[in-house]
């Protein structure tokens, strides 16, 4: 029904959901991870799923409803970011919490469906929130922060070599007209990146546009909110799996799961990252790039 998560196995493995336990998906999108741990926690485990994003969390639900009532039952579907869970939880009085996930990547159902411009290969409207409640949009950003900003969200958030040069051409384009596609950034990424680097495994806009993205949506932000708030709702022996796609997100879970450790309130579970195997990045090339987490709160 749904698409396949990644390192879907692999989760179920560390978080070995049993039957009547309750967890919290904290990026529900198209269900994939939940539907996988519903039915190992069946016939009466609960999930809390949160999806910022009020669109992509209705399709999910209808698809869910459609497929089983039963199953639709034991979901509760919470519009909120992650970074709000325990507000939540003590909002929904859902305990006690055996496991926690989150996958920090961006759904493929955001890409295709979302028409935000979160695709460079698509002609769409900046805006690339999750939530259309908040204000700030990519737009925004490309069209009123300065320069020295906007190179700073893309050198330190996409990583990208050619941020000065990059943000110089937003400038310099945004004095003529506005910046308002996502066809116009790209037409700018490719002024300010050398034709050499343009023929990368990546396209040369990927890192551009998923600066924006983190920036608009304070991605790691919410990261660093919503970790000591998972650790407080587990029960003793609860787990906590995380799905990073950005080295930057990889590192905020790594800092913070070392730190718990050695304050002794968590066991890490998974001393290297785990990652996927090549028969999953062939089916799926989305998986090379995620690193899986896992701790399990011990005191």
């Amino acid at each position: 029904m749904l698409h396949i998560p990644v390192l879907r196995e692999e989760l179920i493995e560390y978080l070995d959901p049993q039957p009547g336990d309750n967890f919290i998906d904290g990026t529900l999108g198209a269900a994939g991870h939940a539907l996988a741990i519903l039915d190992k926690t069946s016939p009466d485990g609960r999930l809390m799923g949160f999806d910022w994003d009020a669109e992509s969390l209705a399709r999910t639900k209808n698809k869910v409803l459609e497929e089983s009532k039963d199953l639709a039952a034991r979901i509760i579907f919470i519009n909120d970011s992650y970074a709000n869970l325990k507000e939540q939880v003590l909002k929904n009085d859902f305990n006690p919490v055996a496991g926690i996930v989150v996958d920090l990547g961006l759904s493929s159902d955001q890409l295709e469906n979302s028409g935000r411009g979160f695709s460079f290969l698509k002609d769409e409207a900046l805006d690339m929130r999750y939530s259309l409640e908040q204000e700030l949009t990519a737009r925004e950003i490309l069209n009123h922060w300065g320069e020295q900003e906007i190179e700073k969200v893309l050198k330190e958030y996409g990583e990208e070599p050619f941020a000065r040069r990059v943000a110089e051409e937003i400038v310099k384009n945004r004095k003529i007209r506005s910046i308002l596609n996502t066809s116009e950034l790209v037409a700018i990424v490719a002024k300010a990146i050398p034709q050499k680097f343009q023929h990368a495994r990546i396209h040369f806009a990927t890192r551009v546009f998923q600066a924006l993205r983190i920036a608009t949506n304070d991605e790691l932000g919410n990261l660093q909110r919503f970790l000591p708030q998972a650790l407080d709702v587990l029960v003793v022996g609860g787990k906590l799996a995380v799905i990073s796609f950005h080295s930057l997100e990889d590192r905020i879970v790594k800092n913070f799961f070392r730190d718990q450790a050695k304050n002794g309130q968590v066991e890490v579970l998974t001393k290297k990252p785990i990652t996927a195997q090549e028969l999953e990045i062939s089916s799926n090339p989305r998986s090379r790039s995620a690193k899986m987490r896992v701790i399990k709160k011990i005191i």
